[in-house]
């Protein structure tokens, strides 16, 4: 089955054709500074030369537009479309064909993720009225999380204010969490059975995952909780909030685009949110990066400890996503302070620059550190496989 998997963001939209019984990628590109003049599309298909043109996307409907038109213009079968939705709310626990209700719902919980969840309604919108025979599927990264226990889950607020307002821990990045989870079960034939997982990118979340569910993760109502990121702050107290708005004089508004856009690795270092600059500026000696470097090992570290305690202890850790899969000086960190917690690294193996997953501690180390590429697309892809058999 061909299906072409949409990701929305805020400003860009990225998509990948995928033949599900292959793996091959037959099309793939993004588009970059959707709503901003000055826009590019980049873009491939069919083994053709990568391509980057200058296209204006005032909005999402337009950026989907131009990459339905270049695959019709190589020639490329779609059998389905998946999208990635970073918030399926209060309603959804896994994939789902797409229908007017479905759409709706994916706008109603939109003010837990309104840069990303309208967006993507709006190019489904797109897809539903250009190609109406092709089946949608919404792939959602809350799901993953919907369940999680009710301990690890709720809010110590007021009963009324969280039933009314579906205030919950709903995480992040379950697609990810998924795919990691069914791959390291295929790696260790089912016998990584409390597993922490670290999705370190830009934005970063763990989750602990125990016996292939989700028990805990680190993202709560929105993106902003667990460690800090890039540009966003994490965990802080939330009296943060009150104080800056009545000592700061600072607007709701304000607030959040400061903790979600100016705070994390850019405030602690000054200078940057990219890590592998930081540990540039952490080898010229660089103050700044060095506290934002060690911060976060630290912040991570402490993390996984609380993951763990969610199952009683680990046998598994696996980082994974850009920063994760990339910064073995991270990596080393954040292991050499859960020694305690029975992880042993391979500091040689862990400087290794492989394809694909590897293990990253020593043979006698009772806790397993693996690397495990993530691929979200293809989790998605396979989801539309999934749910459009299941409605024949």
């Amino acid at each position: 089955m061909n299906v072409l998997v949409v990701n929305a963001g805020s400003s860009t939209l990225k998509y990948q054709l995928m033949d599900t019984k292959t793996g091959e990628i037959l099309a793939k590109g993004s588009c970059e500074r959707v709503g901003f003049s000055g826009g590019t599309f980049t873009h491939t298909a069919q083994g053709s030369p990568k391509v980057t043109d200058k296209v204006e996307f005032p909005d999402h409907k337009r950026a989907i537009e131009v990459v339905l038109a270049d695959l019709e213009e190589h020639q490329v079968a779609i059998d389905g479309i998946g999208h990635r939705i970073v918030q399926g709310g209060w309603y959804f626990g896994d994939s789902a064909l797409v229908d007017e209700d479905i759409l709706a719902k994916i706008r109603e919980v939109a003010p837990l993720a309104p840069l990303h969840n309208n967006p993507e309604a709006d190019v489904i919108e797109y897809c539903l009225s250009s190609y109406p025979d092709l089946p949608n599927v919404t792939v959602f990264d809350t799901a993953f999380h919907f369940n999680m226990p009710e301990v690890a889950r709720t809010y110590a607020l007021p009963r009324e204010v969280c039933d009314r307002l579906h205030i919950r821990k709903y995480g992040a990045h379950g697609t990810s969490y998924r795919f990691i989870s069914r791959a390291l079960a295929e790696m260790k034939h089912g016998a990584a059975e409390r597993v922490v997982v670290c999705h370190i990118g830009s934005g970063a979340s763990l989750a602990a995952i125990e016996h292939g569910a989700c028990v805990d993760t680190t993202m709560g109502l929105t993106p902003l909780d667990g460690v800090m990121m890039g540009t966003r702050c994490g965990s802080i107290d939330p009296a943060t909030v009150i104080y800056l708005q009545r000592e700061g004089g600072y607007t709701f508004d304000e607030i959040d685009d400061m903790m979600n856009r100016q705070s994390g690795l850019l405030a602690v270092s000054g200078t940057t949110n990219d890590v592998r600059d930081i540990e540039e500026g952490v080898a010229a000696g660089d103050p700044n990066c060095t506290l934002a470097f060690d911060m976060f090992i630290y912040k991570i570290a402490a993390k996984v400890a609380e993951m763990a305690c969610a199952m009683g202890g680990m046998d598994t850790l696996v980082f994974t996503a850009g920063i994760g899969e990339h910064a073995p000086a991270l990596r080393a960190g954040v292991c050499d302070r859960l020694t305690w917690a029975g992880v042993e690294l391979d500091h040689a193996r862990n400087a290794l620059r492989a394809d694909g997953a590897w293990k990253l501690s020593r043979p006698d180390s009772p806790v397993a550190v693996y690397v495990i590429p993530t691929d979200e697309e293809r989790m998605i892809a396979d989801d539309v496989e999934r749910i459009v058999s299941q409605s024949v």
